[in-house]
């Protein structure tokens, strides 16, 4: 599955809220997210509209490592 190209900041929490991230602090535009599952992990996710490719590839990354996800498996988790 591609990669969205037009996914917002705000988009991909409320998705990465489906697997058990919520929001613990800001800095400006740039929100943290920890989840408790399977151990603690953080993910930092810039409120932009759209988000790069670059930037949303590597969260989606370190989610699927934390979560022993592939980026596919990731991606229909997230959009499907």
């Amino acid at each position: 599955m591609r990669l969205p190209r037009d996914l917002s900041g705000a988009d991909l929490v409320k998705r990465l809220e489906r697997l058990g991230y919520q929001a613990t602090r800001q800095t400006g535009s740039h929100l943290r997210l920890t989840s408790t599952l399977q151990g603690e992990h953080h993910v930092t996710v810039p409120r932009h509209d759209p988000l790069r490719i670059g930037t949303l590839a590597a969260i989606l990354d370190a989610v699927g490592a934390h979560h022993g996800l592939s980026r596919d498996a990731l991606l229909d988790r997230l959009f499907n």
